[in-house]
């Protein structure tokens, strides 16, 4: 363990490191990110208007394309605001006008969504379909302005201008040289973007949707986390937008009465991995609450109640399991066993796939109840797979006990020299 974690340490931590923090991903991290509560929001409607109870669908059924708008408005055009969102992100990491940057791959991006036979917006580019076109947009154009920005090739207006006046004549050429370019790729060659770069992603897009590519996945982010790397965020930037293309594609799916394609959907991996946190520390605190060691004890009773909502850092670091050997196997075996339990129960329809997006600090089994939009038997795997965590934990808690508690004894025996550090 201590080999590997050297050799972790050494080669692959800063590697990803340097990814994470890169000035793009970091865009597109906090991109994806603030559009999630558009995603709850189009949730929300979603549990109302297909809620699993009998007559349900009958009693609802004259509001149902009502109800179906907020939906339309949210996934329907998730594109869009992922687009402004990283351009906004970016343009301020670029020391660009922000609003200025956003508006820029907006436009941009729109643009190419156009269907020349009609002249309308292609609908399909701007929801899911067009995830990927959106982040590579608003990147392509962020960079474009601050090239001609750093270049000087702006129009700048004479001193007493209005300011937002100003900045939005700062803004023509760039627009300018970047919709001549978009225009030509996208309408005189002819070429689709879209399907371009989902043809792009497609590996990557199949991959984390089969057991053995989510698996990898849930391996690579409980073994940064084990040695003191946050590894949702360090994975986000890649992972975020494939997932919620698939929670995009599994609401379509269910307003259109049809089967759920996507089994890793947006909230597979918060609600059914992720229980009560990363490697599912909720257990170790329940296996720890009457440790015969007392700092355990208190660790784990102090950490509960904010694993209740899926904050685990204080056990994380309190125990800790960060660069412990002990305890680093049961966290990355309970992350690797949860998966695969649950994406064997949703591919053998024993319980339903994700398709509505709840915030991460909801609680384990509510949060498994709504996320599936109601099935109670997620819930009940929700509850079972505390069970199975608890097991995993259990040997592995006894035997660190009772080394502290050897530990303590030997240093408390009546002959033994203690030293103050």
């Amino acid at each position: 363990m201590k080999h590997l974690t050297a050799f972790l340490n050494s080669h692959l931590v800063p590697a990803l490191t340097a990814v994470s923090e890169n000035t793009y991903m970091a865009a597109i991290r906090a991109g994806m990110v603030s559009v999630v509560p558009l995603t709850i929001i189009g949730g929300l409607f979603i549990i109302v208007a297909y809620l699993p109870l009998a007559g349900w669908e009958a009693m609802v059924a004259p509001y149902l394309k009502l109800l179906e708008i907020p939906v339309t408005a949210t996934f329907g055009v998730l594109a869009v605001f992922v687009c402004f969102a990283i351009g906004y992100d970016l343009g301020k990491r670029f020391k660009q006008e922000a609003i200025v940057s956003a508006s820029i791959a907006t436009v941009v991006f729109l643009m190419i969504q156009i269907r020349l036979e009609d002249q309308t917006l292609s609908m399909d580019g701007l929801g899911s379909q067009g995830l990927f076109t959106a982040i590579l947009v608003a990147m392509v154009s962020v960079r474009v302005q601050k090239w001609f920005t750093d270049r000087n090739l702006v129009i700048k207006l004479p001193e007493g201008v209005p300011s937002v006046v100003y900045e939005s004549f700062l803004s023509l050429s760039p627009l300018l040289f970047l919709v001549l370019m978009f225009w030509g790729v996208r309408f005189v060659l002819g070429v689709d973007i879209n399907a371009l770069v989902q043809a792009a992603f497609k590996p990557v897009v199949f991959a984390l949707n089969t057991l053995p590519g989510i698996l990898v996945y849930a391996f690579m982010v409980t073994l940064l986390w084990s040695v003191g790397i946050n590894g949702d965020n360090a994975m986000d930037a890649i992972v975020a937008p494939i997932f919620l293309q698939y929670l995009a594609a599994n609401v379509e799916a269910v307003t259109q009465g049809g089967p759920l394609p996507y089994i890793t959907a947006y909230g597979f991996f918060t609600s059914f991995v992720n229980v009560g946190g990363t490697g599912a520390t909720i257990a170790l605190a329940l296996v720890l609450w009457n440790s015969k060691e007392p700092g355990f004890r208190k660790v784990s009773r102090l950490s509960l109640p904010t694993q209740v909502f899926q904050v685990n850092e204080p056990i994380f670091f309190g125990i800790p399991i960060v660069l412990n050997p002990v305890f680093m196997v049961p966290y990355i075996l309970n992350a690797l066993m949860l998966t695969t339990g649950t994406y064997l129960l949703m591919e053998w329809n024993l319980i339903q796939r994700p398709f509505v997006n709840v915030p991460w600090t909801t609680p384990p089994i509510i949060g498994h109840y709504l996320v599936t939009g109601g099935d109670w038997r997620a819930a009940l795997w929700g509850l079972a797979s505390i069970g199975i965590a608890m097991v995993v934990y259990y040997p592995f808690a006894k035997m660190a006990e009772r080394q502290r508690l050897k530990a303590a004894a030997e240093a408390n025996a009546p002959g033994q020299v203690q030293t103050r550090s």
